[in-house]
């Protein structure tokens, strides 16, 4: 049965969809089976996996109000291998239908339950807000990947998420705990990113994972081609930093 991860943080460009996109193509590589679900009306995960966001006739807005089952709107990221429920604009619509639906936090994870068997990695790429969308999200997954850039804003928002974590884990999802801090956009040269590195690793521990993603122009330069970094420059410092971090969740998944 999968394990069902989202990618989040309540503050923007921190590299969530980065992290989705790259992470599941890693893990597609090392024979792992991948759904990636894009949670974001921005469609970045869906554009980044290879598929045209404004082509869309099925997304997952379908699958969250009701329209349309998983099997109807699911599709094959044809650069990174891996399946994708993918989404675009009209993803935002969903806010406002969803207020009046049954179960309304757990639209998603009903509609993964009946094909959970078919993977082993299920990766939600929310949106940067705490939305219905995020929720979903929250609800559906067994734990919380956190990716965050080592700067001071960072921080403060981070103590905002776990709080957020906490009060669903108390109320709506028994299973969820953070899985770990993924340190992002990371550049060596800045005191200042040192420092909170430093700090990271000394309140979380074993929580902040070991794969520490370098600031990479060849990772930005990937979506813009429709690839996974990973594979659009395998040899790229941040693709081979995923890599490893693709290693170090296979590890943890087994420990949990």
């Amino acid at each position: 049965m999968a394990r069902i991860f989202c990618v989040a943080n309540q503050k923007g460009g921190v590299g969530k969809t980065t992290t989705c996109v790259n992470l599941a193509a890693a893990l597609q590589a090392r024979r792992q089976r991948v759904l990636l679900v894009d949670l974001d009306p921005q469609g970045n995960a869906t554009m980044g996996s290879g598929i045209d966001k404004r082509d869309l006739t099925r997304t997952v807005y379908q699958v969250l109000v009701g329209i349309a089952d998983f099997a109807a709107c699911r599709m094959r990221s044809p650069n990174g291998g891996y399946d994708l429920l993918p989404a675009n604009r009209e993803l935002a619509g969903a806010e406002v239908e969803m207020v009046s639906l049954e179960r309304r936090e757990h639209r998603l994870r009903d509609a993964l339950a009946g094909v959970i068997d078919e993977y082993d990695f299920v990766l939600v790429d929310c949106p940067p807000s705490l939305s219905m969308l995020t929720l979903n999200g929250l609800c559906a997954s067994h734990g919380v990947i956190i990716p965050m850039q080592c700067e001071y804003y960072a921080l403060e928002g981070l103590s905002d998420l776990v709080n957020t974590i906490k009060k669903v884990h108390a109320n709506l999802n028994a299973e969820l705990k953070i899985i770990g801090l993924l340190r992002v956009m990371f550049d060596a040269r800045i005191t200042l990113q040192q420092q909170v590195s430093a700090q990271l690793e000394s309140h979380f521990g074993a929580k902040v994972f070991e794969a520490v993603v370098p600031r990479n122009v060849r990772l930005a330069e990937a979506p813009s081609h429709g690839m996974p970094g990973v594979v659009f420059d395998p040899s790229a410092k941040g693709a081979k930093a995923y890599v490893a971090f693709a290693k170090e969740m296979i590890q943890r998944v087994k420990a949990l």
